[in-house]
């Protein structure tokens, strides 16, 4: 079975207990895949056990700093840390373009001996394949933001099983799109619009797009309690209702 860890589940202002959201799939085959990084999350990757060098692929949902800041850091670290092998991005032009600004501002062109890095610009439009191996089928759907932003449906290829990411949106066709018929549904709970959606939001598109499960993410932590959002979303939504929590582990 594949997994996901949760390296992170605040929104834009974390706090001790909270990371910003960002997560690992693990399949059976190929290594793991990450999907963002506002912070460094290679010391949680170490402290799960898991070999920093076996993550080869990245994948970016979208240019605010909750979500790309720890890329510097993460690059600068494997860096100084002596790794030889590839890394690959994955995400929208809008992302990629400004990352590798980035990086250019950072002058990693006179880090010497630096690893290979690569990044790969995949369209805005519904259903487009942004990664593939041998372990997940990743398709992406613009959602709306504030900034241009892609969810995604994540396929299990050994079992057929869908993981559904809205990442940061507010209710929109999209989210719909990517939810439809999921085994799990892994929505945003920031707010109310613009931008993205409440916890209520998040049960009416698990409802609507006839999502198995839904799991609550990118909440706000900041003098709040969190807690709350399960019964929120319990009033839009009668399937099973998970507030994830940093390191929670799941299969699909």
């Amino acid at each position: 079975m594949a997994r996901v860890i949760i390296l992170g589940t605040s929104g834009a202002v974390c706090d001790a207990q909270h990371d910003y959201t960002h997560f690992l799939l693990l399949g059976e085959e190929d290594g793991p895949v990450l999907v963002d990084a506002g912070s460094n999350p290679l010391e949680k990757i170490k402290r799960l056990g898991i070999d920093d060098l076996a993550l080869q692929d990245i994948i970016l949902t979208h240019f605010h700093s909750d979500h790309v800041a720890g890329v510097p850091n993460m690059l600068m670290h494997m860096w100084q840390m002596g790794r030889k092998q590839p890394i690959h991005f994955y995400g929208i032009p809008h992302c990629i373009d400004r990352v590798e600004g980035t990086m250019d501002m950072y002058g990693w062109e006179y880090w010497p001996n630096f690893f290979p890095v690569s990044f790969t610009r995949t369209g805005m439009s519904d259903d487009t394949l942004l990664f593939e191996n041998h372990d997940f089928l990743i398709r992406s759907f613009p959602v709306v933001h504030f900034i241009p932003t892609i969810g995604m449906r994540i396929t299990n290829k050994h079992n057929g099983k869908v993981l559904a990411y809205s990442c940061d949106t507010e209710p929109c066709p999209n989210a719909l799109k990517i939810g439809k018929d999921a085994d799990i549904f892994l929505h945003e709970a920031g707010g109310p619009p613009p931008g993205h959606s409440t916890a209520r939001m998040a049960g009416e598109a698990a409802t609507q797009s006839g999502a198995k499960q839904l799991r609550l993410i990118h909440y706000q932590v900041w003098n709040q309690d969190p807690e709350t959002l399960v019964a929120e979303a319990a009033q839009t939504y009668a399937g099973p209702i998970t507030l994830c929590r940093d390191f929670d582990e799941f299969e699909f």
